[in-house]
């Protein structure tokens, strides 16, 4: 049987494949059907990225500045811009690690954002004392 492409018809309609077969395919291969776990964490990290948002705002309102220059300059495309903007980028980067979830760096990745955006979400709660 050939290796599970990184985009087939099975992702969209309904995967044939959770887990590897194969001993020697564990890393870099691909999968149609995530785990549990990966998924918990990817919406981890959007509710996060939501939060980040939500706080920015409320922050930047009570005068606080953004240090972000990236931020920044998706602040300048107004309040539904920077929130659709950052939704976006954060989605997509989502999306390719969730693909690539059986590669190290995407491992990595997720694990970072995990904790990054977590950590940054506590960050906020605490500029409110």
């Amino acid at each position: 049987m050939a290796p599970t492409p990184r985009f087939s018809r099975f992702s969209i309609r309904g995967g044939r494949r959770a887990t590897i077969q194969r001993g020697e395919e564990a890393e870099g291969s691909y999968v149609d059907v995530y785990s549990t776990w990966v998924l918990f964490w990817v919406l981890w990290v959007a509710l996060m990225n939501i939060g980040d948002s939500f706080f920015t705002m409320v922050h930047l309102q009570a005068g606080g500045v953004e240090v972000n220059p990236v931020a920044a300059a998706m602040l300048k495309t107004g309040c539904f811009g920077f929130v659709f903007l950052k939704a976006v980028l954060i989605g997509v980067a989502l999306l390719v690690l969730t693909l690539h979830k059986n590669f190290q760096l995407a491992r990595f990745g997720l694990g970072l954002s995990t904790a990054a955006y977590t950590a940054l979400v506590i960050y906020h709660l605490t500029l409110f004392e």
